[in-house]
Order: structure tokens, then C-alpha cells, then sequence
């Protein structure tokens, strides 16, 4: 297999017609569906002429034309001022590999045009979450060539004295094993935590068949338990660790009070704390430990008690949060009270209001008690944002509208309303993305291009995919798959932005052990945080040379402005990649 695959590379770099490869012909560089639409997009710099008319799909010995196609008239980037020019080959449904050719310009990479073509994607970035493991060694039988021994079994966690309580004096040791690296660094936060398996619990709810086919080479593979669900449990049993039993309260993360270096996991020993209780720590575990308690509940017999036991913690961290509505996580007052100080991520919040929202509406969902729904004070003329760490009210909205014909009348009523948002929201997004330069829906503003910027192009998606399962509206699915396009290589910056897949991946992404490890490749499966208008000012990382926000990416690994990597932006590219896969055969 990496044989054809080198083989096919080496084709791609001859000429095409007496012409070369062309990194200016940016396409989805995994591939195509058959009966789906199939686009190229030729860049030209600001006032270059447009390429001529024509364009050839052509197979990668460049021996024979198998279509030909007209290339659009000329649009504009708004953002940058350059203009860019689609070969559509839409049209061409003939399985196959292949290379787009433009007379005077040059070829693409090769990509394949077949049924399931985002399947390896897909499990790729599942299998990511496999190679963020705490507490565990990665053998090789399941890690290849990144495998690596056991970092941070976090059996010896001191007690920050910000998380003080009764029981718990500073410094008491506790046991919190299992769970995610949040990013490229080595900490656990419960806020990411939430968002993220949130967001991977929601897509097994929407896609349970689909997701239960999926074989990622895990250790637990072949169990009772379908990958997707046993790697959100390795996360969920640290975040259970994470709920003070005295209280309720859940503990806003366990960290080293300073980043670690650039080293491997088993090379960073300095001592571990969990710090502080907050209410969006809390809220945000409420609200995940109520969705797992539905998802878990049909795997009774190969997981006994676990279901009732994430209700139970679900509803405990509700009866603390209601008691203690103002325990905002502030780190740099803390640090004024507190040693040692804690200066890694601080995931604060000082709004809660969207926490409660999700928070309530999972546990209404799944206690079908009034009191919760009604505690989530909906309202229809609420603007929506884009779910992110620090905004998750739309996770809720998601899950109402899922379950809209299993509610209590209340529910049913505010479920319509509900629906009508998410469908308006998703019109909004889709609007004008026909004129857009790239032709996808992310980068209609150059707003979209901020920290973690690949989250917000993998969530418009997961968006459009709720209108869809909502509507069954084709146009809803199809404008998804532009953002698919977007993440794999029809950018702005000419990279796949997922390690490991496509002919211009991310090589050098901000990760720990990508850097540590030797190793040429980076992790495989890990989702670069993409183009972020501010990074040069955020990082000051050196050798930026893009003008334009939707440019702003340094494949570098001082870039954790433009090129880390991190779980909350992993799992909306699995939700939607997997997404598409199953669904396939409507586009």
C-alpha cells in the first residue's frame, strides 16, 4: 500500500502535457465521492490574469484525458484580494485516482475518486484521541511506529489550595488516572473535556450504526463496546475522578502549575494539582455525565452501574452548581492567594449562562423532569454562536431538537421553537457561499479565521449536518461536505490540515510528542488549529509571511496560535467527517 501510494506521488511531480505540479490547484486532497460534487479551486495572486478556459481531469501517468471540463469566470477573495477560478468535474463519477490539469498552470496532487473516501479520515482522527492517552503505554501493536511508554499515571495528585474543602486539606493526594492531553501540552481541563466528548457522544446518538462500525485499533477493540465509545470512556472515567464525592463539585483541572517542555510524556514528572471547583467546570460535567448516562445505558451488561452512576454524578454537579452560582475560575486572582502560582491554561469563562443551558437540557433529556427544562429559560429570539469551549448553549439546542418526540409535552413545545433557530442559524451559514473564492462556507469573514479556526469550519458543518437530519434538505448536506473539502486541502493555505492524510499535510504541528518522539511524521490524526488572523501576534512565532487572516498558518512548531493541536477541535472533524461517510449516498 505505501509502495502505490509513493508510486502515485512520484507520478503527480511529472509533467502533465509538459507542465508540473501546481500548488495553486487546491482541492480535497483524500478525495471525492462518486455521485457528490468534485471541485478544484486554481488560485491566482492579487491582479494575475485568470487561467484559460479550459481544464482536464487526467489519470496520473498523464496518458489519458478521462474529462474536460470549462473553468469558471473569476471571484474575488475578500480577504486577501487574490482571485480564484473552480474546475468543476462534478459530472465525472468514474472511480479512479486522478489529477486536475489547467493548460499554462500545471496539475494537482493526485486524489481518488471512490465510495467511502473519507473513511480512513474519519477513523484517522478518532484514532488521534488514542495517541492523546494519559496513564498508559502506547505499544506498537496499537500505536506503530509513535508508540511510547506510559506518561503521567496520575496516582499521586496533590490538592491545589484553591480546591481546598472539608475532607480535602492542600496537599491531600487523590487518584486521577485515565484521561486526554488537552492539546499540545500535557494538562487535563475539564471545561475541553466537556465540549469534546459532548461532541463525540452526539455523534454516536445521531449515528449509532454507523459509528458502531468503526475499527480503530485500539486496545479495547472487539469488546462489547463499539471504539468510538470505549475512547470517549478512557476521558469520561478521569472526568469522574474529577467530581469532589463530598460535595458534587468538579474540580476546573488537573495540571502542572507551569507547561511542561518540549519532551515525552514519561519525561515530564514535575507534581500534578487539581485546582479550584468552578461552575463551568461543573455545569459542563453535568452536562456530559447526563448525555453519557443515555448513550451508556444500552451497554448495561458490558459496563453494569455505569449509566446510573454518570446520572448520579450528573445530577450531583447540578445541586452544586445551584448553590454555588458564582465560583467563576479567575487564575490570576488565585494566584494571588495561592502557591504554588498556576500558569497553564486557563479556560475561563465568565459567563455561565450557555453552560447552564446545556447542562439543564442534557438532564432534562434525561430525566424527563420538567423542573430542568424549565430551568434553561429558552429564548426564541436568542442569537446562536457556533459551539465552542467557552460557548456550548448550542449543544443543548442539538440535543433538544434530537429528542424532540420523546419529551414531555413542555419540551415537545419549546423543541419546535428550538428547531426553527437551528434551521435559520443554518441558512445564515449557507448563504453567499456560492460566491465565496473557496466556495465552502468557512471564510465568508475573515471572523472565521481565529484560534482553533479548523473547529469553527468542522462545527459549521456539524451545523448544517443537524439541519439536515432535521430537514432531510440535500442542500444542508452538500454545503457540509464544502467544509470537508476545506479541512483536507481546498484552503487558503494549501494544506491538509490533518496530520498524517493528504499529499500536503501538517508536518510539524505544536504537540509535545510530534516534537519529542524523532520522529519524521508528526501523530497521525491530529487536526492543526488552522489560519488565525492574530497569530503572529499571539505566538510571535518567527517566519510568518501571509498578509491575509485566511493565510495565517505557520506549519511550525513554536505556531500554537496557528498549528497546535487539541481535542475540542478533534472531535467536531470526526463528528463531521463520519457524519458524511454515513451519509454518503445523499449527497
Amino acid at each position: 500500500m505505501r509502495v502505490s501510494v509513493i508510486i502515485l506521488l512520484l507520478l503527480a511531480t511529472r509533467l502533465v502535457n509538459g507542465q508540473s505540479l501546481s500548488t495553486t490547484i487546491r482541492l480535497n486532497q483524500v478525495g471525492f465521492y462518486p455521485n457528490a460534487a468534485k471541485v478544484a479551486v486554481i488560485v491566482h495572486d492579487a491582479g494575475a490574469s485568470a487561467a484559460s478556459g479550459k481544464f482536464q481531469l487526467m489519470t496520473p501517468d498523464q496518458k489519458k484525458v478521462v474529462f474536460t471540463g470549462t473553468l469558471s469566470g473569476p471571484k474575488q477573495n475578500q480577504i486577501s484580494g487574490k482571485t480564484s477560478q473552480f474546475a468543476d468535474f462534478s459530472a465525472f463519477k468514474q472511480k479512479g485516482t486522478y489529477v486536475v490539469a489547467v493548460p499554462g498552470l500545471g496539475h494537482s496532487y493526485p486524489v481518488e475518486i471512490r465510495p467511502d473516501v473519507h473513511r480512513a479520515a474519519a477513523i484517522g482522527a478518532l484514532k488521534g484521541f488514542y495517541y492523546q492517552r494519559t496513564s498508559t503505554d502506547l505499544p506498537a501493536r496499537y500505536a506503530g511506529k509513535w508508540a511510547r511508554p506510559a506518561g503521567h499515571p496520575d496516582t499521586r495528585v496533590l490538592i491545589h489550595p484553591s480546591a481546598v474543602s472539608p475532607g480535602r486539606s492542600a496537599g491531600t493526594v487523590i487518584s486521577s488516572p485515565r484521561g486526554w492531553y488537552d492539546a499540545g501540552d500535557y494538562n487535563k481541563y475539564i471545561v475541553n473535556s466537556g465540549i469534546t466528548v459532548g461532541t463525540l457522544l452526539s455523534l454516536y446518538e445521531d449515528f449509532p450504526a454507523y459509528a458502531k462500525s468503526f475499527d480503530t485499533n485500539i486496545p479495547e477493540t472487539g469488546n462489547a463496546v463499539p471504539d468510538l465509545l470505549d475512547e470517549v470512556l478512557w476521558n469520561l472515567r478521569w472526568m469522574l475522578t474529577m467530581q469532589d464525592p463530598a460535595d458534587g463539585g468538579v474540580y476546573h483541572k488537573l495540571t502542572n502549575p507551569s507547561f511542561d517542555g518540549m519532551v515525552m510524556p514519561d519525561k515530564a514528572t514535575k507534581d500534578r494539582y487539581v485546582i479550584q471547583k468552578s461552575i463551568t467546570a461543573t455545569l459542563d460535567f453535568a452536562a456530559v455525565l447526563a448525555q453519557a448516562s443515555r448513550v451508556f445505558k444500552q451497554y448495561n451488561k458490558a459496563l453494569p452501574g455505569l449509566s446510573d452512576s454518570c446520572r448520579t454524578a450528573a445530577v450531583k454537579a447540578w445541586k452544586w452548581a445551584e448553590q454555588n452560582p458564582n465560583a467563576v475560575y479567575r487564575q490570576n486572582e488565585m494566584n494571588t492567594q495561592f502557591d504554588p502560582d498556576v500558569v497553564t491554561g486557563s479556560y475561563e469563562d465568565r459567563d455561565a449562562s450557555d453552560e447552564w443551558v446545556w447542562a439543564a437540557l442534557e438532564l432534562y433529556v434525561t430525566t424527563k423532569d420538567d423542573a430542568y427544562y424549565t430551568a434553561a429559560k429558552l429564548k426564541s429570539d436568542e442569537k446562536l454562536s457556533l459551539p465552542s469551549w467557552n460557548q456550548v448553549r448550542l449543544l443543548g439546542y442539538y440535543t433538544l431538537a434530537r429528542f424532540a418526540n420523546e419529551l414531555t409535552p413542555l419540551g415537545k413545545q419549546g423543541s419546535e421553537s428550538v428547531k426553527k433557530q437551528l434551521l435559520a442559524f443554518a441558512d445564515d451559514l449557507i448563504q453567499g457561499t456560492d460566491q465565496q473564492a473557496y466556495g465552502t462556507v468557512m471564510g465568508k469573514s475573515a471572523r472565521d479565521y481565529i484560534w482553533g479556526s479548523s473547529s469553527v469550519a468542522a462545527n459549521q458543518g456539524i451545523a448544517l449536518i443537524q439541519a439536515y437530519n432535521l430537514t432531510k434538505d440535500n442542500r444542508y448536506l452538500r454545503f457540509a461536505l464544502t467544509n470537508l473539502d476545506y479541512l483536507l486541502g481546498r484552503n487558503a493555505t494549501g494544506y491538509s490540515l490533518l496530520t498524517g492524510f493528504g499529499a500536503k499535510p501538517i508536518m510539524n504541528p505544536h504537540h509535545r510528542p510530534s516534537v519529542a518522539d524523532g520522529i519524521t511524521e508528526p501523530v497521525p490524526g491530529l487536526l492543526s488549529g488552522g489560519p488565525n488572523g492574530n497569530a503572529p501576534k499571539q505566538d510571535k512565532c518567527p517566519g510568518y509571511t501571509a498578509t491575509s487572516a485566511d493565510e495565517m498558518l505557520l506549519d511550525d512548531s513554536c505556531s500554537y496560535a496557528s498549528n497546535e493541536i487539541a481535542i475540542n477541535w478533534n472531535a467536531p472533524l470526526v463528528y463531521l467527517a463520519t457524519a458524511i461517510e454515513a451519509l454518503q449516498t445523499k449527497l
